[in-house]
Formats: C-alpha cells, sequence, structure tokens
C-alpha cells in the first residue's frame, strides 16, 4: 500500500470515530507514528556477533546518544543523534491541540506507537484510541 493509500485509511478510520483532519494533518500523524515506532525498536537495540547497539538517553540532560558496545574489547563508543522522538511528539501534540484531540504514545516497538481518541486514553485501555499505523 502506497503512503497516500496509508495516510487515506487513516482518514477513514479517524472519520468513523468523528475525528476529522485534513489529508496532510493525518499524514502527520501517520509518519509520526512510523517515526515513534523505529525510535522505540532503537530504544530497545540490537546485536551481531561484534557489537552491541541502541539509543539510549543521558540520565541527566535526557539528550540521546547512539551508543554501540564493541564485544571484542568492551569499549563503548556514544555518539549524539538527534532527537526525532521528541520531534514527532511535537507534531502530534499541535495537531490534538488544534483539534480538541488526545494522544496516547505507545513505547513497546512490537504494537502500534501512537493512538489518537476524542477522548482521554488511559495506560490500561489506550487501544480505544484510532491506531495511526498502517
Amino acid at each position: 500500500m502506497s503512503a497516500r493509500h496509508e495516510t487515506q485509511a487513516l482518514m477513514q478510520q479517524l472519520g468513523s470515530r468523528g475525528i476529522s483532519l485534513s489529508f496532510d494533518e493525518a499524514n502527520t500523524l501517520r509518519r509520526a507514528e512510523k517515526t515513534l515506532q523505529r525510535w522505540a525498536e532503537q530504544e530497545c537495540g540490537d546485536s551481531n556477533a561484534m557489537t552491541s547497539f541502541g539509543i539510549e538517553r543521558d540520565e541527566q540532560t535526557k539528550v540521546p546518544y547512539r551508543v554501540i558496545r564493541y564485544h571484542s574489547n568492551n569499549r563503548v563508543a556514544r555518539y549524539r543523534v538527534a532527537d526525532r522522538e521528541a520531534g514527532a511528539l511535537r507534531r502530534v501534540k499541535a495537531i490534538c491541540q488544534a483539534h480538541g484531540l488526545h494522544y496516547y504514545h505507545q513505547t513497546d516497538p512490537r504494537g502500534c506507537a501512537l493512538y489518537v481518541s476524542n477522548k482521554p486514553l488511559p495506560d490500561h485501555n489506550y487501544t480505544q484510541g484510532v491506531a495511526c499505523c498502517a
């Protein structure tokens, strides 16, 4: 399915719940969900035979870093990365505030990362909202 079709499908799902957004706004939500999904996957990390790697936030500054741990010599390399999570959440928040909507950012990479609703979404039942993933 093309990106355009995915956005149109999201608009249809939102519309069925009484949420009317422009194509550009729905597309922004869809793209933000994809960004948040990739971010969550990178926070979980990955590895190969030589290294383990992932995104970690500095505990004091909350700045994200790409951290690489080398298995052969226990060396750790840290590289500052752009905070794509914060940017995506800013865009989501702006759209939701403009339309009186609520959103839930689900950080487990095994599911949809973003849900939107007319009503507040509690932690224990956020799937009542519209999943913004394709």
